[in-house]
């Protein structure tokens, strides 16, 4: 059976920091459809859709990016691993401040999964949109992006889904984090997560 090609190249740093994960595509295509997407990502185009990122990175269309993201035989949880154990090794035992924060996209409709209206912080009102909770790690002023989870309201929940509360799931992903091994020597979020009083901060008196 001939050999798989080479995958083309994009810029230096893009395969070299992407080649870190190649392992994890069991087709050539998919690593070079993840390479582009970095390199679009990174580009100046305003809006990071799919058509203005092919057209960006010299492709006739969108749709094998689209493949990549909708059936090539990948798996996002491998990439994510993948990427916090990369962190880890840099770190080396280094203590973190954690940051607990939420990123919220507009949407128009409810075509898309857990869309409704709600407070989109980086907007600064409610908007019918989607909103993720999200973690940040900050060591020697670096801003390290660790992990993120949407939240799913309880009106929009599908058959399967159990519901849980913003401040839940920050718990949880500090609970996944740190059996990974990461530490943190403080963690920051605003009043929501702070007030909560349970599964984020346990008041004793």
């Amino acid at each position: 059976m001939p050999a798989s090609r080479e995958a083309r190249p994009t810029i230096r740093f893009v395969d070299e920091y992407c080649q870190l994960f190649e392992d994890l595509f069991p087709e050539v295509r998919s690593y070079e459809a993840f390479k582009l997407l970095h390199l679009g990502m990174i580009s100046e185009i305003k809006r990071k859709s799919l058509p203005a990122i092919a057209k960006a990175v010299g492709l006739d269309n969108q749709q094998n990016l689209h493949h990549f993201l909708s059936e090539s035989p990948w798996q996002a949880q491998q990439l994510r691993m993948r990427r916090l154990e990369l962190i880890l090794k840099v770190l080396q035992g280094r203590f973190l401040i954690l940051l607990i924060d939420e990123t919220g996209d507009c949407k128009k409709g409810k075509s898309t999964d857990y869309v409704k209206r709600q407070y989109i912080g980086n907007v600064g009102k409610k908007e019918n949109g989607i909103v993720a909770v999200t973690a940040y790690g900050l060591v020697d002023g670096m801003i390290l992006p660790l992990t993120f989870e949407v939240y799913k309201p309880k009106e929009r929940l599908k058959d399967g889904d159990e519901y849980y509360s913003k401040p839940q799931i920050a718990a949880r992903m500090i609970r996944q984090l740190q059996a990974m091994g990461f530490q943190f020597e403080l963690v920051l979020a605003d009043s929501l997560y702070g007030e909560s009083k349970v599964n984020f901060v346990n008041v004793q008196g």
